[in-house]
């Protein structure tokens, strides 16, 4: 309003200094009219101006509201137009799917009739083939029979070469169409004797069920299981391997058991009469088979004892090597008591004090007792380098094998017992037990000796270097006193440590209580 009246001043003023204002009064007034009505128009305005400055949140409600208004139309009008596109696409896609859906159920359609039509043609492809091999053994039949009767057609003569053929083929005879493998037992006289005794065995009982048979179809039912038998038998045996023994005797039951089925299914008339001829056969091929077995038995045996050289050679030549290097300590030590002696030698010369001369007398006299141990340490260590001298000890452990097994062995060490503490140290629970250590000019062949005695003893008749032997302390106390009644034997089972052990679980049983 201010600014409207002071508006209103400058323009009454520029009214004065206008030439309007010198007008006559009548045009005047007609002009204040005209201005009067501008001015009425220009309050009008003003006031509307006002009232919309004045009601600021009603105006921009009612802009709020139309433009929700318009915008809610354009936005149905939007979801109206998606609305419509979805369903036109929805049904395009439904359309789509139904189409290919029929296509799937056309070509699944098809792919059943071509797999019918492929088994049906497969059915007939095998068919033709069974019809092929029929017409193949029919051809090779005529072929056989023409060779082996050239000159003739006349099937009452063939009829009575068969005949004759077939007294021909005995029993052995009839073995001898199945092809004989070459077997291990074949290289080893004595296992082809125990070999050719138990097929002599098999034969007896092959020629007394033979004659249990007279209808030729039970005569030919029998003699066709004696050769798949007998064929099964040998490709066993040859297939047979080391640690499988069982395995093989097991196989022998399984064929056996097969027969018996076979038969069971067949001609119930035989059957009584087959599974006693079977029963009789499965000892006598499993006899083959342990006969078989014992040549894998002595060649690992053969592999343990060249096993068992080596392993000795390797530890003579460790021993020989510790005992050069004690010697060579012995000769150093040997050599520092030389020098000793001759200093003292010296000093006994010039000393003339007489208490001085008896000390030095005596400590001369230590000085060469030592040198008479090293001495004969240096001798033993040669008669050890010879590769023959050494100990054969006897060991125990009553915690880990029980108080019936013994360990015989035989070492070249300077210090026996090292031997032993090392078989004691991480290989079993508890320490051995030594009940005699026995020094031997030939300590090979004491232990040879004592490992011979005890053979029937021994717990692993395979590999030679577990010299494990079962037996009791009182005989080989008994032993060892006979071959040298000068080693000193100990009875007891010390066995520190595990009587330990059993002390404090018994204890700890007690205190659980």
């Amino acid at each position: 309003m201010i600014i409207q009246s002071k508006k209103r001043s400058e323009f009454y003023k520029s009214l004065q200094d206008n030439e309007l204002f010198n007008m006559p009064i009548k045009e005047k007034e007609e002009k204040l009219e005209r201005l009067n009505e501008s001015l009425k128009n220009f309050e009008i305005l003003i006031e509307e101006n006002n009232a919309i400055i004045n009601d600021q949140d009603s105006f921009i409600q009612g802009l709020k509201a139309r433009f929700e208004e318009d915008i809610s139309k354009e936005r149905g009008s939007i979801l109206t137009n998606a609305k419509e596109e979805a369903e036109k696409i929805v049904q395009e896609s439904t359309k789509s799917i139904a189409d290919i859906v029929g296509k799937v159920t056309e070509y699944q359609t098809n792919i059943e009739e071509l797999t019918e039509e492929q088994n049906k043609l497969v059915k007939e492809v095998e068919r033709y083939k069974n019809q092929a091999r029929k017409f193949k053994a029919d051809l090779l039949g005529l072929k056989n029979y023409e060779e082996r009767f050239p000159h003739t057609i006349n099937f009452d003569s063939v009829n009575q070469q068969l005949e004759q053929l077939n007294k021909e083929f005995d029993e052995e005879r009839l073995l001898g169409t199945v092809i004989r493998l070459h077997l291990h037992s074949d290289n080893s006289k004595e296992l082809r004797k125990l070999s050719n005794a138990t097929n002599k065995e098999i034969q007896n009982v092959l020629s007394k069920y033979e004659d249990r048979y007279t209808t030729k179809g039970n005569k030919t039912i029998y003699n066709l299981m004696v050769i798949g038998l007998q064929a099964e038998i040998q490709i066993l045996l040859l297939q047979l391997k080391y640690n499988k023994l069982d395995e093989s005797i097991q196989l022998v039951k399984d064929i056996i058991t097969k027969y018996l089925s076979i038969c069971a299914t067949g001609n119930m008339s035989i059957l009584p009469t087959i599974t006693r001829f079977l029963n009789e056969m499965e000892p006598l091929y499993v006899e083959l088979i342990n006969i078989e077995y014992k040549y894998y038995v002595y060649r690992e045996r053969e592999k343990e004892e060249q096993r068992m050289i080596k392993e000795q050679m390797r530890q003579e030549a460790e021993e020989r090597k510790q005992l050069a290097e004690e010697k060579k300590k012995l000769e150093k030590e040997e050599e520092k008591f030389f020098v000793e002696i001759t200093r003292n030698k010296k000093l006994l010369e010039e000393e003339t004090d007489l208490e001085k001369l008896r000390q030095i007398e005596e400590r001369l006299k230590e000085l060469e007792l030592q040198v008479i141990e090293i001495d004969a340490k240096k001798e033993e260590i040669a008669s050890l380098t010879l590769g023959k001298a050494g100990y054969v000890y006897i060991i125990s452990n009553l915690g880990s094998f029980g108080e019936q097994m013994f360990k015989i062995g035989m070492t070249r060490r300077m210090n026996p017992h090292e031997r032993v503490d090392e078989l004691g140290s991480a290989s079993v629970p508890f320490k051995f037990d030594v009940h005699a250590m026995v020094f031997s000019d030939d300590a090979v062949g004491l232990e040879n000796k004592l490992h011979k005695i005890l053979s029937q003893q021994r717990v692993n008749k395979v590999n030679y270097r577990k010299e494990f032997f079962k037996t009791n302390i009182e005989s080989l106390k008994e032993m060892v006193e006979e071959i040298d009644p000068t080693v000193e034997f100990v009875t007891t089972m010390l066995a520190e440590e595990y009587n330990q052990t059993r002390a404090m679980e018994e204890a700890e049983m007690v205190s659980g209580l």
